[in-house]
């Protein structure tokens, strides 16, 4: 494992709650390139979900620095895309590990970190565990949050409609990420696809940039004023997840740590 050489300041962060405390948002896309630059490194000599866990630095990086992580419960949907999330959740060292005999899964488990709220390797799950656990922290009168990272490849699985019905009636404290990058392990097909590339154009997103940046621009606004506009000016009219009494925000560009902790 030697061999393996995370940058500075990566190798400068044992937790997560270290990377919100030690670090500025104008240090995070450094972060980022370590991360990526560690991942390529580890995965090119020892095999791996290469791809998908590239896709999802920023976004890795952006939710561990704003939530409260591992009180606030994160599920990623299939697994495959949580390399940076494992490195940054004290698996840092044993990464070179990464389904290797006796090393690490290549996949979130809940017996290996208390940050992997829950054990996947199969698809369109992740909506039916965070709801859960957000159901059950209501009755609890817990505070914290559920946060659910599924690829539009997912999406289209039968779980997550079933999950997507009932979170639309259960008035549950969750936030679903849909990472949609248009892969799975094939290019998406199929109507929900041809939806998704309705509401999420490359004209949708700049304009999306374009007004976030002039919301935070604005000094003279308290933080309340400035959710208020960005949620006002980044909500979409989708007609699927409307229908189903959920409200869709974005899209937003995946590689831009500064928007995604903005947003």
């Amino acid at each position: 494992m030697s061999n393996f050489k995370p940058g500075p300041i990566l190798k400068s962060l044992e937790s997560t709650s270290e990377l919100r405390k030690k670090l500025s948002t104008e240090e995070l896309p450094d972060l980022c390139a370590e991360l990526r630059r560690y991942i390529i490194d580890v995965v090119s000599e020892k095999g791996g979900h290469l791809g998908a866990s590239l896709g999802t630095v920023e976004l890795s990086v952006a939710l561990h620095y704003v939530y409260n992580t591992p009180d606030d419960q994160l599920v990623w949907d299939v697994g495959h895309q949580a390399y940076a999330h494992k490195i940054l959740t004290g698996r840092r060292d044993t990464f070179p590990t990464n389904r290797q005999w006796n090393g690490i899964s290549g996949f979130p488990r809940r017996s290996e970190s208390e940050y992997d709220a829950f054990g996947v390797g199969h698809s369109s799950t992740s909506i039916s565990a965070v709801l859960g656990t957000a159901l059950a922290s209501k009755l609890k009168n817990e505070t914290r949050e559920h946060i659910a990272v599924i690829g539009d490849g997912a999406m289209t699985g039968g779980q997550a409609f079933e999950a997507l019905n009932h979170a639309g009636a259960a008035g549950a404290n969750i936030t679903i990420i849909l990472n949609d990058n248009g892969m799975s392990i094939d290019p998406n097909v199929g109507a929900l696809k041809d939806h998704f590339d309705e509401i999420s154009s490359e004209d949708i997103v700049i304009a999306n940039e374009a007004w976030i940046k002039s919301v935070l621009a604005v000094s003279d606004t308290t933080n309340e004023e400035r959710n208020a506009a960005l949620l006002q000016g980044l909500h979409r009219d989708s007609k699927f997840f409307s229908s189903l009494n959920i409200a869709y925000y974005g899209p937003i560009d995946g590689h831009n740590t500064t928007l995604l902790v903005s947003v």
